[in-house]
């Protein structure tokens, strides 16, 4: 196989789910409502100022936090734990391949098996500090409503349940991001098509869900 055809396969697929993410980004900017991520985002700054409002539910408010916490620490533990398993299968080949800091030639499937090795980790930095943000918000969310430092957190609580909420799908979203490196791996001209079919896939769960659409 012509040694070019691989890094076009790389480079086109990168292009295509940037290329999707960038569209995604631009249309949550510009109609809130349009995508689930943006929609989510704003049920989440809802639910913190709804039950800001209503006495007697600190109780519930901190465990709807927990259940999410919970679930961000199942997502981090299994970014670590596949983590660890990709660096003990590739550090081996991949030290040899960089010649211990002293680069050779950089082939595909040493960028790809980087990659992947980036992504896992990207996901569990996510996860990680969408744990703490969910964390902090449980303290906040659990202060007596009606109480002065419950009022003057407030703001602080939507910020942390809404940055929580945005990194936890993304620790979730880079997950999914594995599977063209996965098809790369086997075979350097699967990776276009496991992006193509993985934007249609995304494309699916990005569509707006129904009932979050503005009143009025």
């Amino acid at each position: 196989m012509n040694s070019t055809i691989p890094w076009l396969s790389l480079l086109l697929s990168l292009a295509i789910l940037a290329s999707y993410e960038l569209h995604l980004s631009v249309l949550s900017r510009r109609q809130p409502h349009a995508t689930a991520r943006s929609a989510h985002a704003l049920l989440r700054v809802e639910w913190v100022e709804a039950l800001s409002r209503q006495a007697g539910s600190e109780i519930v408010a901190v465990q709807a936090l927990r259940n999410s916490l919970m679930s961000a620490t199942i997502t981090a533990s299994t970014a670590a734990l596949a983590l660890m398993g990709t660096l003990t299968v590739t550090s081996t080949t991949v030290a040899q391949d960089m010649a211990l800091f002293g680069m050779r030639q950089m082939s595909t499937r040493l960028a790809l098996e980087l990659l992947l090795l980036a992504t896992l980790f990207a996901s569990y930095v996510c996860s990680a500090t969408a744990m703490r943000y969910f964390s902090h918000g449980s303290f906040i969310m659990s202060l007596p409503v009606g109480s002065e430092e419950r009022l003057r957190r407030t703001p602080m609580a939507v910020d942390y349940v809404r940055r929580a909420g945005v990194l936890y799908s993304w620790g979730l979203r880079l997950f999914l991001f594995l599977a063209p490196i996965v098809a790369g791996l086997v075979n350097p001209l699967a990776m276009p098509v496991a992006a193509i079919v993985l934007t249609l896939v995304l494309r699916a769960f990005d569509r707006a869900p129904v009932g979050l659409a503005p009143l009025g």
